[in-house]
């Protein structure tokens, strides 16, 4: 006798809220939260497709960004999602964001600091901040809350607390959205 095979879809453990870094409507009838590591060529590759996601689809979708760096493969992941939680400090997240995506080959310390400086922020405070990890416990608890919804690498990507399997190409995560829409 055999048993059938189970499936289980791992699920959002730690619900969005007011801590989150958030874009787009709170009312939206679909939330994509992302866990991302700011140096992963995978999330670079991804982050302009959830740029249009929230383009094209403006009124009904919401992106939640969570960190995950993976610092045995990328060494100035965890210094690059702290400098966006210094500049977050400061009301500035989703710009030091957008910037570590468009710069990911620019992480080090020397432009991580004129990237700082570039979008108006202090840069010798946001560097001492980085120095001395004062964001670390915020990182660490996104990368934790990852662990328990079953992030196992970079992007991954939940829509509507459900993990999306799939890939981040901007066809599929709009079809993905417009299922979710209307769920």
């Amino acid at each position: 006798m055999t048993t059938p095979l189970q499936v289980t879809t791992a699920r959002l453990r730690i619900p969005v809220s007011e801590r989150d870094h958030v874009r787009g409507p709170a009312d939206a009838p679909v939330t994509i939260v992302e866990y991302g590591d700011f140096q992963c060529r995978f999330c670079g590759a991804a982050y302009p497709n959830l740029a249009e996601v929230l383009r094209q689809r403006a009124d009904m979708v919401r992106l939640a960004y969570r960190h995950f760096p993976i610092t045995n493969v990328h060494p100035y992941a965890e210094s690059a999602a702290e400098a966006a939680e210094a500049a977050g400090e400061r009301g500035r997240f989703w710009e030091m964001h957008d910037w570590l995506f468009e710069h990911q080959d620019q992480l080090d310390p020397v432009h991580l600091s004129l990237g700082v400086e570039q979008l108006g922020l202090p840069p010798e405070e946001v560097g001492a901040e980085v120095g001395r990890q004062a964001h670390a416990d915020r990182v660490r608890q996104d990368f934790v809350g990852g662990i328990r919804s079953g992030v196992n690498g970079t992007p991954t990507l939940f829509v509507n607390d459900v993990r999306h399997d799939g890939g981040y190409e901007l066809a599929e995560l709009l079809a993905v959205v417009d299922a979710a829409a209307n769920a």
